[in-house]
């Protein structure tokens, strides 16, 4: 049987307890920090099935309003978290890997986000604890002995912490989430760099020319030195990802 036109589509059986958990949210019934209640009983109390508790649960996990763990004791169950870069990172790069998000699409909005907040950072008071972890972050960069991943992983933790001296949530949430939806292919470009000592030894002096503005807060030239940074960086990502033609003999 076909569905007719128009028809209102069927509700799936675990969206009341969706909809209820947002609600709850939204009144401070709920609160970051508070335990759901078991799978029994909150299947008892919407008069579900168990199965669609845990179908709600997996949602509400993968959008990072939950985090849920299996076993038993004070620590297992489903706990308010509310970390919404998980769910739009994720869903950013799966668009990303479809090649629907075009990589230059999300650098091209990267650096509109970024240059906004240098030069909205530099004149807003207050921020002193970001700055300081930008700050750990950039020296933590510095160690001769970093491995590649362990330098991108600390890269965009530092752009995040600079995002967030502007002091909207929304931007450096936006922020983390753009950084993690190109995570494989800012990883498979920094992998393919046969040039890497040089490109690190220019990345970490970008980020002290950067900082040392932010610092300063000459939000107009930390602008500038992100563009640049970011527009430089995705060059060489580009180089280094390109397909090699092969001479034939």
């Amino acid at each position: 049987m076909t569905a007719e036109a128009g028809a209102t589509p069927r509700r799936r059986t675990h969206d009341a307890l969706l909809k209820d958990i947002e609600a709850d949210l939204r009144s401070g019934k709920i609160k970051v920090g508070d335990r759901l209640p078991g799978e029994r009983t909150l299947a008892e109390n919407y008069g579900i099935s168990r199965a669609s508790v845990r179908e709600a649960i997996r949602v509400l996990d993968a959008m990072g309003i939950l985090r849920s763990s299996v076993g038993s004791g004070p620590t297992s169950g489903a706990i308010v978290v509310s970390d919404p870069s998980v769910g739009l990172s994720s869903a950013l790069r799966l668009h990303v890997a479809s090649s629907t998000l075009p990589v230059a699409d999300i650098v091209e909005t990267r650096i509109l986000l970024e240059t906004w907040t240098a030069r909205a950072g530099a004149n807003r008071t207050g921020g002193d604890e970001d700055l300081e972890q930008a700050s750990q972050i950039l020296h933590a960069m510095d160690d001769p002995d970093i491995d590649r991943a362990a330098f991108h992983e600390l890269d965009a933790r530092f752009h995040v912490a600079l995002s967030s001296l502007a002091g909207n949530a929304v931007v450096a949430t936006m922020m983390e989430s753009l950084s993690g939806s190109i995570v494989g292919y800012v990883k498979g470009a920094m992998d393919a760099m046969e040039t890497w000592p040089d490109v690190i030894a220019t990345l970490r002096t970008q980020h002290h020319h950067i900082f040392d503005a932010v610092q300063a807060h000459d939000g107009e030239l930390a602008a500038r030195l992100l563009q640049e940074h970011i527009e430089w960086f995705h060059q060489k990502a580009q180089e280094a990802t390109a397909p090699r033609t092969t001479l034939r003999p």
